[in-house]
């Protein structure tokens, strides 16, 4: 497929051209100063919208407004923000990033704040269109350096939209010399047990001229894992998964996506750590050329997967959570008692949040074990992939 003959406009971050133009727009929408004045409520409005239109692409807008977002956030809901692993990413590549998908905004948020800190280029990000409700988000995640994912599409669309998305990544990496973050599947775990989609390594594939092997070597795909000590949206989950369990029809609305995304911006995440793996092209160089196609998906998804795994922090609420999950104590040296109670009345308390309608005991049961298992799913795959990568 030939990149220039198709039109990202659509899909791809604003350039330097449209920046100015969209800022104006965006800062116009009572809804985004709506917005701003309930995250930072000791902003000076005028102030910060007078340093927004000063911004003229983004790497000003990065630099001069996003940093310090996040450096607030990270002050005000996290024990701090640390990596690994850094010293694997080459400043002068561009890579593909893959990881798990834990918050809808603040995973490769992260990410880019550590590349900040680090004199690194930022990468630009893969955002569903299911989230783009106003306008205003629409201009900021474009300013911001984003890239949109179209969801739900019918089958034909569909397959037009990955061509699209596929031909627009190795654009990206290829021709802009831009790095690109995308989430190792769609949507988030929900159960925190994190495995590559293989959609999502086919749609990559789409575009670059050769074998599926050699399209994926060509965008440098780089696993990383994040690690959240505290999942803020923890207790939505558990109550998705108990209304999904009363009415398997169950779909949730664009409210409560916006509540999600509101939720873990928000409230306290703990430890944040982000590992960085290592690149994974060499190891997609040596697949043997005639490799059937699904099994080099297999593969390459298994190789994601153990660099995912592997690079979890693990907390003591995860030591004890799979203790919990799997009522034993094979853990119980890694945790003090009084963090075993900490941990429990967390867990109480975060069910204690979940607004459903007569919840019975039993299906309180089912949600405190779900959440024990949440927790103790990134030590158990961790645990797996010492054995198998």
């Amino acid at each position: 497929m030939d990149a220039h003959n198709i039109d990202f406009t659509d899909i791809a971050p604003y350039d330097e051209s449209q920046f100015r133009g969209a800022v104006a727009k965006m800062v116009s929408e009572p809804g985004f100063e709506h917005a701003i004045r309930w995250i930072l409520p000791d902003t000076d409005y005028p102030k910060f919208v007078e340093l927004l239109t000063s911004c003229n692409n983004k790497h000003e807008f990065q630099t001069r407004v996003m940093a310090n977002f996040l450096n607030e956030l990270e002050k005000k809901t996290t024990a701090g923000v640390t990596a690994s692993g850094v010293e694997n990413v080459a400043k002068d590549r561009c890579y593909t990033f893959i990881t798990n998908h834990r918050d809808i905004v603040l995973d490769a948020s992260f990410i880019n704040l550590i590349f900040l800190r680090n004199g690194m280029k930022t990468s630009e990000v893969a955002i569903g269109d299911n989230l783009l409700i106003y306008d205003w988000i629409t201009h900021l995640v474009k300013l911001n350096g984003s890239f949109i994912v179209k969801r739900n599409l019918p089958t034909r669309q569909a397959l037009d939209s990955a061509r699209q998305l596929s031909a627009y990544i190795h654009h990206a990496i290829n021709k802009k010399h831009e790095s690109i973050w995308i989430a190792q599947r769609q949507g988030r775990a929900k159960d925190s047990s994190d495995h590559t989609q293989e959609s999502v390594l086919k749609m990559l594939g789409l575009d670059g001229g050769g074998s599926l092997a050699e399209n994926l070597a060509s965008i440098n795909i780089f696993p990383a894992a994040i690690s959240y000590e505290f999942d803020p949206n923890d207790y939505l989950k558990a109550r998705e998964y108990l209304l999904r369990h009363r009415d398997p029809e169950f779909k949730k609305s664009q409210h409560d996506d916006l509540f999600s995304m509101e939720t873990g911006l928000m409230q306290y995440k703990g430890r944040v750590h982000i590992s960085f793996a290592n690149c994974i092209t060499p190891l997609l160089t040596a697949i043997p050329p005639k490799t059937d196609k699904q099994e080099v998906v297999h593969q390459i998804c298994h190789h994601i997967d153990c660099g995912i795994h592997s690079g979890y922090k693990i907390y003591p609420i995860n030591y004890v959570a799979y203790d919990r999950a799997f009522e034993t104590d094979m853990y119980k040296e890694r945790y003090t008692d009084e963090e075993a109670r900490n941990v429990e009345e967390y867990i109480e308390r975060q069910l204690d949040k979940v607004e459903v309608t007569d919840v019975t005991t039993q299906e309180r049961g089912f949600m405190r074990t779900y959440m024990y298992m949440m927790y103790a799913n990134p030590l158990r795959n961790k645990l797996l992939a010492s054995g198998s990568c």
